[in-house]
């Protein structure tokens, strides 16, 4: 089941569910990719519209922010259920890895390459970090794109931040790249413990996100207190035009 959303059309299931649908993917099928949209996105998708067809050509389309489905239901309008990047790849990589699957990677640190390599010994796995800004950088987003072609895998994880991730996932499907793309931002930092993820009665309440800024406020200040807040602009907007449409119905 699916639902219209800010613009986009998203998966209507939990991260489990999701997870189990991403597993049940034939191995060998053409190159397919998730997203997962926060605040951050919609809000960089507004100002940059040419970047929505990355997201349209995504074969699932996850919300990735309980506080945009809360604001969004605050204000009457009907949001996704909410599955996060992060949950889902945990729930692929704890329940639905087998021995001799292959995982490529394409960021995350060597170190927590290693702790992943621990906690999955049966898991073959490819490991490109490519350089900062990488999308300044023509020759080196093409190799990224060619060392994921190159070693075709179940999971890709793109692991980059956005919108380079989506990016690398739309060039690698491009490149007739087969299996699955997973554009998880920081997932992996948490699944590994490089990261310590916010309480789970604070993911609930929407405020992951309060956890974040406290423990990386010069990195995450403008993003969390400024930027994102453009997110409530956007629901206003939405609830507009649901108002419109149902009086002229």
């Amino acid at each position: 089941m699916t639902r219209s959303f800010l613009g986009l059309s998203f998966l209507d299931a939990g991260a489990a569910s999701v997870a189990e649908r991403l597993a049940q993917w034939p191995r060998d099928a053409p190159f397919a990719y998730l997203v997962t949209p926060n605040a951050d996105h919609f809000v960089r998708l507004g100002r940059r519209p040419d970047l929505v067809p990355l997201y349209e050509r995504a074969e699932w389309r996850c919300l990735d922010s309980m506080a945009v489905a809360h604001g969004a239901r605050w204000l009457g309008l009907q949001a996704p259920i909410v599955a996060t990047g992060a949950d889902i790849l945990a729930a692929i990589l704890d329940r639905h890895l087998r021995p001799g699957d292959r995982v490529t990677i394409i960021g995350l640190d060597p170190a927590g390459v290693a702790k992943l390599r621990l906690r999955l010994p049966w898991v073959e796995v490819a490991h490109h970090q490519p350089p900062p800004h990488l999308l300044e950088d023509a020759g080196a987003f093409a190799n990224a794109v060619c060392f994921a072609v190159a070693r075709p895998a179940r999971f890709t994880l793109l692991a980059v931040g956005s919108p380079v991730q989506e990016q690398l996932a739309a060039a690698i499907q491009a490149m007739g790249g087969t299996g699955i793309g997973l554009c998880v931002g920081a997932a992996l930092d948490f699944w590994t413990g490089l990261t310590p993820r916010a309480p789970r009665w604070l993911r609930r309440l929407g405020l992951e996100w309060l956890f974040r800024l406290w423990r990386e406020p010069r990195r995450l200040g403008r993003r969390y207190l400024i930027d994102d807040w453009v997110v409530l602009r956007l629901l206003l907007v939405a609830r507009w035009r649901d108002v419109r449409g149902a009086g002229a119905r």
